[in-house]
């Protein structure tokens, strides 16, 4: 059990490590067809508009401006990838569940995101973001089915934790684990998170930095 824990710390201390490093963009991409292959293992990050992805990917990589927020849905309208330290890809997807945007815009987005998933060979994992306020909508509960169908391995990460109380946040989290049992391509453990003050991203940072061993997935 010591041994254990140890070895733990060691690696929470080598995804520390990693995440402090370089991460600079490297592509937007609007089209199918402009999508390359960088060469390196890919996590994606997704979820409903307004969810708090890039306050999220900001924090994890201790930086204020490297994803774009903004109070406006649909503000990510492309897939987003950054290079961490030159080991891993960081992907910023397309928000859902907008209903400013128009129709048309959100078909192209859907159909990015559809052929990124199902053929993207270096994705690793998605990870799902769900707003810990409102737990998983029926737009969230759509894009985990279609993982499944997909057979794409995903996580869910419970954001804005900072905004409820730990009665609420515990609620949540157990609501969340009980639903993701119904999903056979969904990781068997939910992190909650907040970017306010930091809670769960020594987790999840973690979590991603296990993908750079001996290239497992």
């Amino acid at each position: 059990m010591v041994g254990e824990s140890q070895e733990r710390a060691f690696d929470k201390q080598k995804a520390e490590w990693l995440f402090k490093q370089s991460c600079r963009f490297l592509r937007g991409i609007q089209k199918a067809s402009d999508l390359i292959d960088f060469g390196l293992p890919e996590v994606g990050f997704i979820g409903r508009s307004n969810v708090g992805k890039s306050s999220l990917i900001n924090g994890l990589t201790h930086r204020q401006g490297l994803a774009r927020s903004s109070n406006t849905p649909g503000r990510t309208q492309q897939l987003n990838f950054f290079s961490l330290n030159e080991q891993l890809v960081l992907v910023d997807m397309p928000g859902y569940g907008y209903a400013q945007a128009p129709k048309n815009l959100v078909a192209e987005w859907q159909d990015l995101i559809q052929f990124y998933l199902k053929h993207r060979l270096n994705l690793k994992r998605v990870y799902l973001l769900v707003d810990s306020r409102h737990g998983i909508k029926p737009n969230d509960q759509d894009m985990m089915t279609f993982l499944d169908e997909l057979a794409v391995s995903y996580q869910v990460v419970l954001t804005k934790a900072d905004k409820i109380s730990p009665k609420q946040a515990k609620a949540v989290l157990e609501q969340t684990q009980q639903s993701i049992g119904q999903h056979g391509a969904a990781y068997p453990f939910v992190i909650l998170t907040s970017a306010g003050n930091k809670q769960g991203m020594e987790e999840l940072r973690l979590e991603i930095s296990r993908f750079l061993e001996n290239g497992s997935s």
